[in-house]
């Protein structure tokens, strides 16, 4: 049996996933934390470690397995600018680090409007040009500086010497694409950056085969194809893209929970409430909202089990506490609002239900935000919590399913290999009732009658 071999680089871990072509299933997985190095110049990933681990779970999954082809998702917040010789003109940025007031000012006056990019203003560096423009202008390593890559693009370029860029990963937040005309944002050519970009390329394209020293360090035949990799919610909507042709929408969820909605109602996207268009592997926009999901989960269950009794169920749906937003108040749609307890839980297991139904009524504001319609499509960790697939269905009176696969991020960035393979499988989620219902109403109102109230009828 043939395998494609997985790069999935996301915020918290990186991992390696062995996905089999027959089945589009994973059969093996090797995890690491993404550790951040503190600097100088400032926080940054630690791209030998992580081509370490890369390198080493190839090797180890290789000696088990056949792997014909490799493959590459990562987040959309990260590039990387290299010298000619490949190697880093600066160290890779971690985008969570405080651009200082000063650049941040000044690249605000060059951005392009979200109009023009569906792309809103995001803080720290989440918007990738603002990144780029703090670098270019505030560091003379960046002189030296040949090629700028998206995330994904870096991997393969150091598996195969090739450079590419790749429009999924431009067009997510970055201010460096226009999707509605699948070319580069004239911020590129504002700050004179065009020749630092490489030809652009589709996700599903081979860019080349492994380098001897990258085969030498891997242990995998020189010359294996390396696909050109895709942005992570974009892998893990790629798989739904073929098979349906009513509206859908997919739910992707890990550190940032991604909601991208296809054919649905038109929407005017409000970009202060952390909507953008993202941009499909068949280059097409979509309206997408998100919010830091993975990461306010971990923040208020502070290790406690994630479990929950039928009396707290019980007290839950007859009057019990509400989670109100937002526990990560510098993205998603309640931007700058200060979460807090209607009443304090009175067990953890309260707690945890509570915190599973504010998911997902976060999540049920997103999909209204984008125009959704038709089923919704939940993939990664959140599919196996059934309190947040109950209220999801019930918030948003839509059928909910579940994505086969352990995560749909590896098996969307394997089929990009797998050409003709048929995918998007998936299984029936739970059903609404009256009870969540009430409670989701009752959370609307709470969260519109908060302090400094919301843009949203529904929310």
């Amino acid at each position: 049996m043939s395998h494609v071999a997985v790069l999935d680089l996301g915020k918290t871990n990186i991992k390696l996933a062995l996905v089999d072509r027959a089945g589009l299933r994973e059969v093996a997985v090797r995890k690491a934390p993404n550790d951040v190095r503190p600097g100088p110049p400032y926080p940054h990933f630690d791209t030998d470690a992580q081509w370490d681990f890369f390198a080493s779970a190839l090797r180890e999954l290789g000696a088990e397995h056949e792997i014909d082809a490799i493959s590459i998702t990562a987040h959309g917040a990260t590039g990387a600018l290299l010298r000619a010789d490949g190697s880093l003109a600066l160290p890779v940025l971690d985008y969570e680090h405080e651009i200082p007031a000063e650049a941040v000012a000044a690249y605000d006056a060059l951005r392009p409007d979200f109009a023009e990019t569906g792309s809103p203003r995001l803080p720290c560096g989440l918007n990738l040009g603002a990144q780029l423009h703090w670098q270019m202008t505030g560091f003379a390593q960046a002189r030296d500086a040949a090629l700028f890559l998206t995330w994904p693009q870096y991997w393969a370029h150091r598996l195969t010497g090739v450079a590419a860029v790749e429009p999924t990963s431009l067009g997510c937040h970055t201010d460096l694409w226009n999707p509605w005309t699948g070319e580069l944002s004239s911020l590129v050519d504002r700050m004179g950056w065009r020749g630092l970009f490489p030809p652009l390329r589709r996700a599903d394209e081979v860019l080349g085969g492994l380098t001897p020293r990258a085969a030498r360090e891997t242990g995998l035949p020189e010359g294996l194809p390396v696909h050109c990799g895709i942005h992570d919610s974009n892998a893990s909507l790629y798989p739904h893209l073929t098979g349906r042709e009513d509206a859908f929408s997919v739910v992707s969820t890990g550190t940032w929970v991604v909601c991208m909605s296809v054919g649905g109602a038109a929407r005017a996207l409000d970009p202060s409430r952390d909507t953008l268009a993202n941009t499909d592997a068949h280059g097409r926009p979509v309206p997408s909202a998100r919010f830091m999901g993975g990461r306010e989960f971990e923040r208020v269950r502070e290790g406690r089990p994630v479990e929950w009794s039928e009396a707290d169920l019980n007290r839950m749906h007859s009057g019990g506490p509400m989670l109100l937003p937002a526990v990560e108040p510098g993205s998603g749609p309640f931007q700058g609002r200060a979460a807090r307890w209607t009443t304090e839980p009175a067990s953890d297991g309260e707690r945890m239900l509570a915190l599973s139904w504010y998911l997902a009524m976060m999540t049920a504001t997103c999909l209204d935000l984008t125009g959704g319609a038709g089923p919704v499509i939940v993939e990664g960790p959140f599919a196996g919590n059934t309190a947040y697939l109950e209220m999801l269905a019930a918030a948003t009176g839509r059928p909910v399913e579940i994505a086969s696969g352990a995560t749909g991020t590896a098996v969307g960035a394997a089929l990009l290999a797998c050409p003709g393979a048929v995918a998007g499988t998936t299984g029936p989620g739970p059903s609404e009732t009256n009870d969540l219902r009430d409670y989701a109403a009752r959370w609307r109102c709470a969260v519109k009658g908060a302090e400094g109230g919301v843009r949203s009828s529904r929310a």
